[in-house]
């Protein structure tokens, strides 16, 4: 009986992790509209149908390092004394912080579902 539900646990915690990768490129894409509102939608790091997790990863990955990048360079602007709205500074920062936390959090699910499967018996 513990089997059949630890079965149903592995499922749920990949469906989990598929629900929660959805939402990350979901916020991306609104980011994305806010920053560039007249940007093209083609060039978002989603990928088409046939690119794969890893490319996918590593896309998300990048995106995540050119937003803390963004806003390093903002607020060391800011410190220097040169003309940057405050709001923009508090902005980036907030913005590299969230996509860090949810970088974490896939990163935890992902670690939860390999650890789940190396325990499965063969």
């Amino acid at each position: 009986m513990s089997g059949i539900s630890g079965i149903g646990g592995r499922a749920s915690g990949i469906q989990d992790i598929m629900a929660l990768r959805q939402q990350i490129m979901e916020r991306s894409q609104l980011l994305q509209q806010v920053k560039t509102p007249d940007a093209t939608q083609g060039t978002t790091a989603t990928g088409g149908a046939g690119s794969s997790f890893t490319d996918t990863l590593k896309g998300a990955l990048e995106n995540v390092n050119a937003t803390q990048q963004k806003s390093s360079a903002i607020t060391e602007a800011y410190e220097k004394g040169e003309v940057v709205d405050v709001a923009k500074v508090m902005l980036a920062r907030q913005e590299a912080g969230v996509a860090f936390e949810a970088t974490l959090q896939v990163r935890n699910k992902l670690l939860n579902a390999y650890q789940d499967i190396m325990r499965m018996g063969v």
